[in-house]
């Protein structure tokens, strides 16, 4: 049951348009997926699956799903062959539109969506620093950016003030996408509607106003940042950008394309709206196939020179030593091909655990971090295990020795059963028609199980 306050509120906002957008909840919910492009592309996943796929016009690597295909029931799921999102979730860091290179910082990261789509624009170049200030969200963000095999990120657990206190205009761009009242998730989530209250509405009024303005301070000279929600209220819309640009005069809304349904944000619906507030996004489920969202693009203003990096205090992490690295190198060979000069020289010793840090980390000193870099593998008895998101972070022309299995076969494996094998002795990357899974030991004739205990699940057929 929708709030009656939220219903009297909308009608007042859409007048004519409000039996439209009240008849949308009677419609059926659309579904979305993202090919996640490290792994594959639009005809090779369009050939291997079944799915009933229609393009999102916003992202280039969304689809709209049916109901009866369960993307989420299928080995290619737990593979990182895709991601998925809600269709409107898709266009906040489709407009932020990241460069591969450059400092990202995704402030509000969890659960993981817009992090793993700015990623897969950074085409595993440059630093990505994915924040979520709830430890056991962050711990789902974290497991999502595995999932996906993102090899240059760093995953924090922290405050937006402390990140704040941590760097000055260093990141190239920044997603916000904001604690929010979620009223465009009322119809996925039962929860969010009982939630809901005007009160509640104000309180993340003003809790946006407080990360946007660390957001800023962080945000380098001529920077893109990108503000979002996923709620129809103004007060967390139209005035908290407006407010905002009121308090940061050196930022302004920049005018993007806007595709078919989407909505211009509306002046009238807030008390002194910025100039041009209406070059602001509205996604409304009567306009489109989607269940809601707000989009605002803004630019810090000035130029920087080309080498310029900002403040970062802790400054930057110290890889291991060429002498030291050269062990764990040997130890990488036994389940690696040939390693990359530049991977060699940005080992990273996290206590027993070894990381490929992404370019430019900062230090991790004075910071919880949950995932600095690409996992490698993890040091027992003077010997490198290889570690899970390793698995799904390569193919398996990288890999020494790769077993593939088909879909059935594969679901076997990721309830943690082993399988006859032959061949010789030692790690194999366990893939599903060519897509990485996990690991393997081969010992005799039987593939030993690799796969994490914690992961292992009944896929139904």
């Amino acid at each position: 049951m929708l709030p009656q306050l939220f219903l009297d509120r909308m009608k007042q906002m859409l007048e004519k348009e409000y039996p439209a957008f009240l008849n949308s909840y009677e419609d059926a919910r659309y579904q979305a997926l993202r090919i996640n492009p490290s792994k594959t592309d639009t005809d090779r996943f369009t050939e291997e699956t079944s799915f009933h796929l229609q393009p999102v016009p916003w992202e280039a690597n969304g689809f709209y799903y049916e109901k009866e295909d369960q993307p989420g029931k299928h080995p290619y799921h737990e593979a990182g062959v895709y991601y998925i999102q809600e269709p409107s979730a898709m266009a906040p860091a489709a407009y932020l539109d990241v460069q591969p290179g450059e400092k990202v910082l995704d402030l509000c990261a969890a659960p993981g969506g817009k992090s793993t789509q700015i990623a897969a624009a950074m085409q595993g170049k440059g630093l990505l620093v994915s924040n979520e200030i709830h430890p056991a969200r962050a711990k789902i963000l974290s497991e999502n950016m595995e999932r996906m095999g993102v090899k240059n990120v760093m995953v924090t657990n922290e405050s937006p003030q402390t990140l704040a206190g941590m760097f000055t205009e260093y990141f190239d761009r920044i997603m916000v996408d904001a604690p929010c009242s979620g009223e465009g998730m009322f119809r996925k989530n039962e929860q969010a509607c009982e939630e809901w209250s005007p009160e509640n509405v104000q309180i993340c009024a003003a809790r946006q106003q407080e990360i946007l303005a660390c957001a800023a301070s962080m945000l380098r000279p001529g920077g893109r940042m990108v503000y979002s929600t996923c709620t129809f209220a103004p007060e967390e819309n139209e005035g908290t950008i407006s407010r905002f640009l009121e308090q940061h005069p050196q930022f302004h809304i920049v005018p993007v394309k806007k595709y078919p349904g989407m909505a211009d944000g509306v002046a009238a619906w807030t008390k002194h709206p910025a100039a041009e507030i209406g070059d602001t996004i509205r996604l409304f489920p009567h306009h489109l196939h989607g269940e809601g969202h707000f989009v605002a693009v803004l630019e810090n203003e000035g130029t920087v020179s080309e080498n310029y990096r900002g403040y970062c205090a802790n400054g930057e992490e110290k890889p291991l030593a060429k002498g030291e690295a050269k062990a764990y190198l040997a130890g990488l060979q036994e389940f690696l091909g040939k390693i990359p000069a530049d991977d060699a020289g940005r080992l990273f010793l996290f206590g027993e655990q070894l990381y490929l840090m992404p370019e430019h980390m900062p230090a991790t000193r004075r910071l919880h971090v949950l995932r600095p870099g690409l996992h490698l593998g993890t040091v027992k008895k003077n010997r490198l295990e290889p570690a899970h998101a390793l698995a799904l972070a390569i193919s398996p022309q990288e890999a020494c020795h790769s077993w593939n299995l088909s879909v059935d076969e594969a679901r076997a494996y990721l309830a943690g059963q082993t399988f006859p094998a032959e061949g010789e002795k030692g790690w194999y990357l366990i893939t599903v028609d060519g897509y990485s899974l996990g690991w393997g030991k081969l010992a005799g004739s039987v593939m030993k199980n690799h796969y994490p205990k914690g992961l292992r699940k009944l896929l139904p057929e």
